[in-house]
C-alpha cells in the first residue's frame, strides 16, 4: 500500500502505517491540482479539510482503495461517486465525541454564568455582582438534535446534573438511558436547551431559520457544535434580540471558511456576524470542540484501526 499524508496529523499513523508495511508519503503544501496530477500512484490518502475531493479528484485516483478523514464528517468528498468506485471510507468521530461533548457542556456553563463578561469585566477594572448572576443548568430540559458519536457523548457528560434530557434524530431507536427519543415537536414544546449534533446534509443545511426556532414553545439557549451551515445567522440574530433564543454558544459559523481572517484583514464582516461578536449573549470558539490534545491521538488511532480491520 502507498499512501499519500496531506495534512499533518499525529505521527502515530505514520508510524503504524510503517509497521504495516505501507509506504507513506507526505505532502502538506501542494495545491489541490498538483497532488491531482500524482494521486494515481496511491492507494490511500490521508486527509483532514485541506481541499474537497470531487469526481475529478476520484476520477484521477485510478489506484485509490481508501480514503482516511481525521474528522467525524466527510460532507467534503463526494460519498456516492467515491463508494461506487469503490472506494473505503474512513472518517473518525469516535476519536473526538468525547471533546465534543465536554466543549459543549463548557460553553453551555460558561455562557449560563457569563463567565467571558465577568472575566473581560474585571480585567477592566469592573466590579459587578448583579450584572453577572448567572443561571443554574439544574433542572432544565435538554434537548439534542442529532444523537449520533457526538449527541450520546453530550448526552453522557449530563449525567449528575439533574436535567432531563431528549433527543430527537431522523433514525428511529437511537435513544438510550442518557436521553428519550422524542419528536421534533415533542423538544420544541419541552426544551430549556437545544444542542446541535448532526453532520451537514442537504437537510441539515440551514435547518434553523425563523420558522425553526418560533416552533419552540419557551425561550431558549442554542448550542452549535455541529456545522456552522445549520445555522441561518440573520435569524439567529433576530431569535437574540426578540429573547426568544436566551443565548447562543457557537464552536461553528456560517462564515466558516479558509480566508475567515480575510474578513477581518480585508475589513469586510458581515453585519451579522459583527453583531455575533459584539454581543456578550453569545460565545464563540473557532471550531475547536472536537480539538484537544487526546483527540489527536484518538483520531489517528481510529483510522488505523480502521484501515487495518479492513485490508489487513
Amino acid at each position: 500500500m502507498k499512501v499519500l499524508h496531506i495534512d499533518e496529523n499525529h505521527p502515530l499513523i505514520i508510524e503504524q502505517f510503517n509497521s504495516f508495511g505501507f509506504i507513506n508519503d507526505i505532502d502538506y503544501n501542494a495545491n489541490k491540482q498538483e497532488i491531482e496530477n500524482k494521486i494515481h500512484m496511491y492507494d490511500g490518502i490521508i486527509i483532514r479539510s485541506r481541499f474537497s475531493i470531487d469526481k475529478t479528484f476520484l476520477d484521477k485516483a485510478k489506484n485509490l482503495k481508501f480514503i482516511g478523514r481525521l474528522g467525524a464528517g466527510l460532507e467534503n468528498i463526494d460519498l456516492d461517486y467515491a463508494i461506487k468506485k469503490g472506494v473505503f471510507l474512513a472518517s473518525a468521530p469516535e476519536g473526538n465525541r468525547n471533546a465534543v461533548g465536554e466543549h459543549t457542556l463548557g460553553m453551555i456553563l460558561s455562557l449560563f454564568n457569563k463567565l467571558n463578561k465577568a472575566d473581560k469585566e474585571v480585567r477592566d477594572g469592573k466590579w459587578d455582582r448583579e450584572g453577572n448572576r448567572g443561571v443554574e443548568l439544574d433542572g432544565k430540559i435538554v434537548g439534542i438534535i442529532g444523537y449520533g458519536n457526538m449527541g450520546k457523548a453530550f448526552a453522557k457528560k449530563l449525567r449528575g446534573f439533574n436535567v432531563e434530557v431528549l433527543c430527537y434524530d431522523i433514525k428511529d431507536n437511537v435513544g438510550n438511558k442518557d436521553a428519550k427519543q422524542v419528536t421534533l415537536y415533542e423538544l420544541q414544546q419541552k426544551a430549556d436547551v437545544v444542542s446541535l449534533h448532526v453532520p451537514q446534509t442537504e437537510e441539515t443545511k440551514n435547518m434553523v431559520t425563523n420558522k425553526f426556532i418560533n416552533s419552540f414553545k419557551k425561550s431558549f439557549w442554542l448550542f452549535n457544535t455541529a456545522r456552522g451551515k445549520c445555522i441561518n445567522t440573520v435569524a439567529l440574530i433576530s431569535a437574540l434580540e426578540t429573547g426568544k433564543i436566551l443565548g447562543a454558544g457557537l464552536d461553528v459559523l456560517e462564515y466558516e471558511k479558509a480566508s475567515f481572517e480575510n474578513m477581518f484583514s480585508d475589513n469586510d464582516l458581515p453585519d451579522a456576524f459583527k453583531y455575533l461578536i459584539a454581543s456578550d449573549k453569545v460565545l464563540l470558539s473557532p471550531h475547536v470542540a472536537g480539538w484537544t490534545v487526546e483527540s489527536k491521538i484518538k483520531l489517528a488511532q481510529t483510522i488505523v484501526n480502521k484501515i487495518k480491520a479492513k485490508f489487513l
